[in-house]
């Protein structure tokens, strides 16, 4: 006999629910088709289903996205470093109690007690024929950020391919769910190719159809829930092989609108108002916000960077302020709406010499207009790098703080954790550093405000 056994998946939604209903609505529909034709089909998320920039994700702190893979019947998901490292470690540890599906990741681990009882190293699904699956997965190692939050990171492909070998007598197929990037899953297939298949997502990467890679089958889905996947496999019982694996994507905009979905989505933003919607502060005037150069807003967040971390000079990019500050009560609601990007304060230690070749770069770089998406940012543009406590004269002397600048000497730079990944800045990526969290910059940028305007 051969069994057509399905999975459909989605990936790095980052909490963009404009095509959620539809998309859920046809995996439903052909979930029930296929189950009526006798076939087995699963439901799998790969991660980066919240984001915190999104306003209903940030008041439920992430249990809205687990009520509503609940309500969608997921079987298995995974996390993804949206999931990992912007939630603190309680808020975290918590976050699938209440989950009614299963969450399977192999390489994270708590530094003060077990494991919560909802993560799993891997999981065995089985078909309505009795072909067993094995569910391996593994989350991108941000070791920095992790460490600071409580949890241990590990290599994820040695785990990956020590769990794939573990497994391999006890299941007939191998599915790794991948939330590790293109170039990993590369490297993955051709190290252990007793991998099946690899759901792929973090790169955000689109294969319309898969691609084989040393014949294991690898998928992409893109992001923002622009696709939804389908995995058929053929297994084949008398050899106990896969005879034909294949994938294919639905772009979630031309499947059919469902009823009310429209007023779903404002029922979400009324919900996450109504949550956050509560003033902090008062202000008695309104500080203005500019792209291109400084406003009283970037003076006024400048400050608070300082107050933070006690550093010698601070660095950040105008665009980070989407809206300014206006006169009267602000609420939390207002704050995220000015600074929804999940982004913390880094403080680097570099030499006075470095700080002048860093600081030489930015201003001849044509990064302002830069329509940046990725790397915690959620903003429009990314606008003019803007620098406080440091200073250049015509002669190309630096002075920090009005002193001049010595070369050896090593300076406090408190800047955004954006730099520090090598986009912009690849010296930044190997300097010694300090991640401030769990906090992200509109808590701290309330909390000083909170302190300031009392």
């Amino acid at each position: 006999m051969r069994e057509l056994i399905h999975f459909f998946h989605t990936n790095d939604l980052h909490s963009h629910f404009t095509y959620w209903k539809r998309s859920q609505s046809f995996i439903q529909m052909q979930r029930k088709m296929l189950s009526d034709r006798g076939e087995t089909s699963f439901l799998v998320d790969l991660g980066d289903h919240l984001d915190r920039s999104n306003l209903y994700t940030e008041a439920t702190l992430g249990k809205g996205n687990i009520k509503m893979l609940n309500e969608a019947q997921y079987d298995v998901v995974t996390i993804g470093n949206n999931e990992g490292i912007t939630l603190p470690y309680n808020v975290l540890y918590h976050l699938y109690d209440d989950a009614e599906f299963e969450v399977v990741v192999g390489n994270l681990y708590s530094q003060f007690e077990e494991n919560p009882r909802w993560m799993k190293p891997y999981t065995i699904l089985t078909t309505r024929y009795g072909t067993k699956i094995a569910v391996i997965a593994a989350t991108a190692q941000f070791d920095l950020f992790y460490k600071e939050l409580g949890w241990e990171v590990t290599t994820p492909r040695a785990e990956l391919i020590k769990l794939a070998f573990k497994l391999k007598k006890q299941a007939d197929i191998i599915i790794c769910m991948s939330h590790l990037g293109i170039t990993e899953d590369e490297l993955l297939a051709q190290e252990c190719p007793i991998i099946d298949v690899i759901f792929g997502s973090h790169t955000h990467h689109v294969f319309e159809q898969g691609r084989l890679e040393n014949n294991v089958l690898l998928t992409g889905g893109g992001k923002f829930g622009q696709y939804t996947g389908q995995l058929e496999i053929e297994f084949d019982h008398a050899t106990r092989t896969l005879t034909e694996k294949k994938d294919r994507l639905y772009e979630n905009a031309l499947l059919p609108e469902v009823e009310n979905e429209g007023e779903w989505l404002i029922q979400l933003q009324k919900e996450a108002k109504l949550l956050l919607d509560k003033p902090v502060f008062t202000l008695t005037k309104s500080y203005n916000k500019e792209w291109f150069h400084r406003s009283q807003l970037s003076d006024l967040f400048a400050e608070c960077m300082y107050d933070y971390t006690g550093a010698d000079c601070v660095m950040f990019n105008a665009g980070i302020f989407v809206d300014k500050l206006r006169k009267g009560l602000i609420s939390t609601y207002d704050i995220h709406k000015i600074l929804p990007h999940p982004i913390n304060i880094c403080v680097i230690q570099i030499t006075g010499s470095e700080l002048k070749e860093i600081f030489l770069q930015f201003e001849n770089e044509e990064w302002s207009r830069l329509e940046l998406k990725g790397l915690g940012f959620r903003g429009i543009i990314f606008g003019k790098i803007l620098n406080y406590g440091i200073e250049i004269t015509k002669q190309r002397e630096l002075f920090i703080n009005g002193h001049l600048m010595e070369p050896d000497k090593v300076y406090r730079l408190a800047t955004l954790d954006l730099f520090t990944f090598g986009y912009f800045f690849p010296s930044f990526k190997y300097a010694k550093k300090e991640y401030y969290l769990p906090d992200f910059i509109r808590d701290v940028f309330k909390n000083y405000c909170m302190k300031k305007f009392q």
